[in-house]
């Protein structure tokens, strides 16, 4: 069991290269506990501590050393005690995998940035292939809501399809409709990472 405290480090107005030392119970803190018993290393488990890394390194928040240390060490052993993951079966070119656990996108084994609303927009029309949506539709189940202007969908949708490449068939425009998954996309929606 491992508890790691982050308290805010706001930096002096002026003096961006020295922070202030946190106040005691005026500051706002985050108390994590980590479960770190014997088990399956989970993705999200690794990713946290990771986070809690780069968050130390760039000076943002305060670790508890000791407890970090001992948290990091027990990681560090249980990642290399852990079986290689099996090698990816080589995929078609043009394949955008989307990976759920992680909420990241590769097209051809690259990771592609998306926005949140670029991400959600794939991952809808991925799990609902060959179903045609119309603005309206797409605005209620992607970005929640019905009241904003319909073109936001066709905004979204270029960027999506130049992020992704003009090679690659993603998003069918059905004229006077909507919008659906290509028939030829090549998409692959990957829950496991």
């Amino acid at each position: 069991m491992s508890v790691v405290a982050i308290t805010s480090r706001p930096a002096r107005p002026g003096r961006p290269d020295r922070a202030v030392p946190p106040r005691p119970r005026t500051a706002p803190t985050l108390t994590i506990t980590l479960d770190l018993g014997a088990g399956a290393l989970t993705p999200g488990l690794a990713r946290l501590v990771d986070l809690l890394d780069e968050l130390a390194a760039s000076g943002e928040g305060l670790l508890r050393p000791e407890e970090h240390r001992a948290a990091r060490a027990v990681l560090d052993v249980r990642r290399a005690a852990a079986p290689p993951e099996p090698p990816a079966a080589a995929e078609e070119p043009g394949t955008v995998r989307i990976l759920t656990g992680t909420r990241r996108v590769r097209h051809d084994g690259a990771e592609v940035t998306l926005t949140r609303i670029e991400y959600d927009l794939l991952l809808f029309l991925a799990e609902h292939p060959r179903r045609v949506f119309t603005r309206r539709q797409l605005l209620a189940n992607v970005w929640g809501y019905e009241h904003a202007v319909a073109r936001t969908v066709d905004v979204h949708v270029r960027r999506l399809r130049a992020k992704l490449g003009v090679d690659t068939p993603l998003v069918t425009t059905v004229y006077g409709v909507g919008y659906r998954l290509a028939d030829e996309a090549r998409i692959v929606v990957d829950g496991e990472r």
